[in-house]
């Protein structure tokens, strides 16, 4: 029996949980929850804090109970409330497959679904997961996203390894890696001294820059999915979202350096969620060749 109201708003958050900190599952469950959306949150391992800031105590659920507690989710009489699913860090790579188990049955309620998968695996020094389960989100769960938003380092991991040092490379490479839309974090800018994040579709290439602020604290990418999914689930078009996605990151990110916050801020800085004031170069690329921005 369904006991759903309304239209879909609720977003189903897979990802890390942290107890200090705002990365994973606190990161993008606070946005979600500040931008109007209910969020049905899944935590895929346990750490008293992220593993950036010294090693810890790591608990990740069994296979069998993890597979149990998404097959529940599953078949919840409350599952058409659902309008988008993220996924970001898993703790194993069997949990992918329930993963792409529970996208699926969403889908099935209310096709007009959301999934995003943000691939998080590595950065600028390389992977930070067992390859199996970097292999596990390239197969099973990138080709059945809606938005896939990795960083430029997992992007260079997911095409195969090639250096991805200019903004045609990564342009090229996320149009040919499979979603339809892929927002790539860290990515090469025009302006000097900033770092962008590039959206490439079939039809558009859009980049969205903001200065560099050195020595920034985790959760950033899992910020600006998370964001992003509330621009796109409100209703704005894809510049815009773009846009004021990398504005409120920015934001953030730039008043919790300047206090020399370890962690992003977040419950210090939550009107910028709704409101960012940040200034943020985009620019519409124009493609010269197949898959190749000019």
């Amino acid at each position: 029996m369904s006991v759903e109201t309304g239209a879909p708003r609720a977003v189903i958050v897979i990802s890390s949980h942290v107890a200090r900190g705002s990365v994973g599952n606190r990161a993008a469950v606070f946005a979600l929850e500040t931008l109007g959306y209910p969020v049905w949150a899944v935590p895929t391992v346990i750490l008293p804090w992220h593993p950036g800031h010294g090693r810890a105590t790591r608990i990740v659920p069994d296979t069998k109970q993890f597979s149990a507690l998404m097959k529940d989710l599953e078949t919840a009489p409350w599952l058409g409330e659902v309008a988008g699913v993220l996924s970001g860090y898993l703790g194993d790579a069997t949990q992918a497959a329930a993963v792409a188990s529970l996208v699926a049955a969403v889908r099935a309620r209310n096709p007009k679904a959301v999934y995003i998968c943000d691939p998080v695996m590595g950065d600028l020094g390389g992977l930070y997961v067992p390859e199996a389960l970097a292999a596990a989100l390239r197969d099973e769960l990138i080709p059945i996203a809606d938005i896939a938003t990795p960083n430029r380092y997992e992007l260079e991991w997911l095409s195969g390894g090639a250096r991805l040092d200019d903004i045609s490379s990564v342009a090229r490479a996320a149009s040919q890696l499979g979603p339809e839309k892929m927002l790539i974090t860290s990515a090469p800018a025009m302006l000097a001294g900033s770092t962008g994040n590039l959206l490439v579709t079939p039809s558009t290439t859009l980049l969205a820059e903001h200065r560099i602020i050195e020595r920034p604290p985790n959760g950033l990418g899992d910020l600006t999915a998370a964001v992003f999914l509330a621009r796109l689930l409100g209703g704005q078009p894809l510049d815009k979202a773009l846009r004021s996605t990398t504005a409120s990151v920015f934001e953030i990110l730039a008043r919790t350096a300047k206090r020399g916050g370890d962690e992003l801020q977040l419950e210090t800085d939550a009107q910028s969620l709704s409101h960012p004031m940040a200034m943020v170069q985009l620019r519409h690329l124009v493609r010269s060749g197949k898959d190749q921005p000019a």
